[in-house]
């Protein structure tokens, strides 16, 4: 439903968090169109951008794909899975998937590991030799960390690969990010010629929402269930969101849920009203810059950081160029 992303009068709830955040993200193009091109009006970053998102979905795939026990794949796809950092006890491997993931979810969640590693794939084929290589990845103790802080460290040890209730709260996480990351890349784009970048991105973006709602429905549908701590699932959710929105600027713009939520302090969401869909006042989702989304991966309050969360040792590749804008 909504939030004014001009209005900046909402960020005190989040201030209660003292550390930070989660992830996703992306921008892609099919075929073989030329990130490179040129354009009169602005500086070509598009390959920076690419490269950005590549690293995203490295993480992106890497977590759908472990969850049902496929993550040697991402190795097949020109990542590396011996660069997957994942909870003791639990291999990703094998086609063993998280405990209780079966029927209808199981299902749901192989297709959305067979979306993030073809988008893998295919930034990997446009960028070429200029595609940069997959950098190590926490998917263990950063998901502890940002439980711990959602939770004001009631949750010490949260997992998404403990049980299926956990992995929908682990998918929420990132691809809530990953819609608003695909929208705040577009205004950068240089190749907005038809079947180029931007539209593209534009599918991209598309496909992320698809997933999004997907799992913001389930965890709807589940949102007076007991999750952890004696926290329901609604409350959850709420806390993941607060994490996020207190890392990504000083504005107020994630949300959860639906108006009831504890914190949720949203004036666009009425009462009779599920807040699946998380748009502004006019019905539009809402942006985030590489920075924030910087910020929210590497679990950072500061927004200088250049690694840690998700990504211990950062990013792969220079993106200074783009986390300025």
């Amino acid at each position: 439903m909504s939030s004014d992303n001009s209005t900046a009068g909402h960020s005190t709830r989040r201030k209660f968090l003292g550390a930070a955040g989660l992830m996703g993200a992306g921008a892609v193009l099919s075929g073989c169109t030329n990130v490179l091109a040129t354009h009169p009006a602005k500086a070509n970053l598009d390959a920076t951008i690419f490269n950005f998102a590549l690293n995203l979905e490295y993480l992106e795939a890497a977590f759908y794909l472990a969850a049902v026990g496929r993550l040697d794949e991402l190795t097949d796809a020109g990542g590396d899975a011996s660069k997957v950092i994942l909870p003791a006890g639990f291999t990703g491997r094998g086609g063993v998937a998280v405990p209780g993931l079966t029927g209808d979810m199981l299902a749901m969640a192989h297709e959305i590991a067979d979306d993030e590693l073809a988008h893998v794939k295919v930034i990997r084929k446009v960028l070429g030799g200029v595609a940069v290589p997959q950098p190590r990845l926490d998917l263990g103790p950063a998901f502890q960390a940002a439980g711990s802080a959602a939770s004001g460290g009631v949750i010490t040890n949260f997992n998404p690969f403990a049980n299926e209730l956990f992995f929908l709260h682990g998918a929420f996480i990132f691809e809530d990010v990953g819609v608003t990351a695909y929208k705040g890349a577009a205004r950068l784009l240089v190749d907005d010629s038809a079947g180029g970048n931007l539209e593209n991105a534009a599918g991209i973006l598309a496909v992320e929402a698809y997933h999004s709602g997907s799992v913001r429905t389930q965890l709807y549908n589940r949102r007076t269930q007991q999750a952890a701590a004696g926290l329901t699932v609604e409350q959850v959710v709420q806390a993941i969101s607060n994490l996020r929105d207190a890392v990504d600027g000083s504005d107020d713009r994630d949300q959860g849920l639906s108006a009831n939520a504890a914190n949720n302090q949203n004036p666009n969401v009425p009462a009779r009203s599920a807040n699946i869909v998380p748009t502004d006042i006019n019905g539009i989702a809402f942006s985030r810059t590489p920075r924030q989304v910087a910020n929210i991966v590497f679990l950072d309050t500061t927004g200088t950081k250049t690694s840690g969360g998700f990504f211990p040792d950062g990013l792969s590749g220079n993106f200074s160029a783009i986390l300025a804008l």
